[in-house]
């Protein structure tokens, strides 16, 4: 027992080192694009050499990897946060959520390409990260559940309305809140082709 506070210590550096680092790939990406992301620009970003970059991460879609389920991670905890403060109407809880997704997605178009588009050449997400964006692809359905939406499309149509507006929000206005004026209008029409109490043969 008398190695286990230095055993934690050690974890918690490794870790701190670890988020560290992740910043750094964001900030390399937000900065260059994608294509810009090297270890040798984060590495240089956090003070440390390649090669010291390499016992934390083997490659750059190592990297990308981590900063995908992070980034859908974060956006779980996000969504897990509204779920008790939802109204009880279908169109007020849709509302309610699309707005936190855009806002989330509008302001970093750089995550949103991680998250929903593919621009890593190479890259696919390993189990671990994948299960981040799994659990939140249930917890829609969950919130569909909850709202008597059964239409077996809803989720796809969900989700492709709400990628539409931010990737047409990131192309054509970045950083902008065009997409604001629209939601409403989208989650209506949402609500109109899958309705409520159906379900589609």
């Amino acid at each position: 027992m008398l190695g286990q506070p230095n055993v934690d210590r050690a974890r918690r550096r490794r870790q701190d080192t670890h988020d560290e680092i992740l910043d750094a790939a964001w900030a390399v990406v937000r900065e260059t694009g994608w294509s810009g992301l090297t270890q040798r620009r984060v590495a240089e970003r956090v003070g440390m050499r390649a090669p010291s970059l390499y016992g934390h991460f083997a490659s750059k879609l190592a990297i990308v990897d981590a900063m995908f389920g992070q980034a859908w991670a974060e956006f779980d905890a996000a969504s897990s946060s509204l779920e008790d403060d939802l109204p009880e109407d279908a169109r007020g809880a849709l509302l309610a959520v699309a707005t936190m997704w855009l806002d989330a997605m509008a302001a970093d178009p750089e995550r949103h390409a991680l998250m929903n588009q593919r621009p890593v050449p190479g890259f696919t997400p390993s189990e671990e990260s994948y299960a981040c964006a799994v659990r939140s692809l249930e917890r829609l359905h969950r919130l569909l559940d909850r709202y008597e939406i059964t239409d077996p499309d809803a989720s796809d149509l969900w989700t492709a309305l709400l990628a539409g507006l931010a990737g047409q929000q990131n192309a054509n206005d970045p950083g902008g809140e065009r997409w604001r004026r629209l939601v409403p209008r989208a989650v209506d029409m949402f609500l109109s082709e899958v309705g409520t109490h159906t379900a589609r043969r």
